[in-house]
């Protein structure tokens, strides 16, 4: 995988491109559309991923659309939404990608978002999915998993389900206030695991991207009311043992101080001796 700063700063247009694939992805901070639109990619047709990461919040909030060309779509959006910071864009460098294809993508992009649950969806509508031949599905589908191992590389991961926990990992148990949680470290964060439980009244000195936190999770699903608690309806990966340690407990936290192994250690612990780093 190659990524090209096109204007020589990383902080400005820049193109991501892999190995025997037709395909080519653009990252555009918003400030450098205006200047940049007149670039023949963005007279292709695509699909593109509008993202923001608000201060002090752990879910991004993005909008996924497609456009045929992508540059009239995003000059609408440019002056029309407020929210998004950064531009993704994903077109073919041959021309292939037709109207039928970027629909499809733009729909299965919708709905592993949607699954995944990992940012809070601009889109008021679920894009239905086209009507495809069986090849150019399998086209299509072959042009999402690319872009799919674009997007980690890029600092994306709206898409991302975490990985059942390997026989390898260890699994840690934070408690509070009857509330009892459940986990293992991942290579983006910290995954909790269904059936954890979180308490329903936090501490007023919470961090104050906590509640709206747990306020989305309970209205996407992944946390359902469960007596005088919540719980986990699925494996949810979180940014960090802190974040999802003091969700599940009402209260800041240390996670790595607080989330324990079955014998006692706590993750600190347990990360040190890995390293080698002898612990204090």
């Amino acid at each position: 995988m190659r990524i090209f700063l096109a204007e020589g700063t990383p902080s400005g247009l820049r193109f991501v491109e892999k190995t025997n694939w037709s395909g080519q992805g653009m990252v555009c901070p918003r400030p450098r559309f205006t200047a940049m639109k007149s670039r023949q990619e963005f007279g292709r047709a695509g699909v593109y991923v509008l993202l923001e990461q608000p201060e002090g919040s752990e879910l991004p909030t993005a909008y996924i659309g497609e456009g045929d060309p992508v540059r009239h779509r995003l000059e609408q959006h440019n002056s029309q939404k407020a929210f998004w910071t950064v531009s993704y864009v994903f077109t073919s460098k041959d021309g292939n990608l037709n109207k039928a294809h970027i629909e499809y993508l733009e729909h299965r992009l919708v709905a592993l978002a949607t699954e995944a649950k990992r940012c809070k969806l601009d889109n008021g509508n679920t894009p239905g999915k086209p009507s495809l031949s069986e090849a150019d599905q399998a086209d299509a589908d072959s042009f999402l998993d690319d872009m799919l191992l674009c997007f980690p590389v890029l600092g994306v991961t709206i898409f991302e389900k975490p990985q059942a926990q390997q026989p390898s990992q260890l699994l840690f148990q934070i408690t509070g206030k009857g509330a009892v949680g459940n986990g293992y470290e991942s290579e983006d964060g910290f995954v909790v695991r269904a059936g954890s439980t979180v308490v329903q009244k936090f501490v007023d000195s919470i961090g104050p991207h906590i509640p709206p936190l747990r306020d989305e999770l309970v209205k996407s699903g992944v946390l359902v009311p469960d007596g005088i608690f919540y719980r986990f309806a699925q494996d949810y990966e979180f940014s960090s043992p802190s974040t999802a340690g003091s969700l599940v407990c009402g209260s800041n936290l240390n996670g790595r101080d607080f989330w324990k192994t079955t014998d006692g250690r706590t993750l600190k612990q347990v990360q040190e001796a890995l390293s080698g780093v002898q612990a204090e």
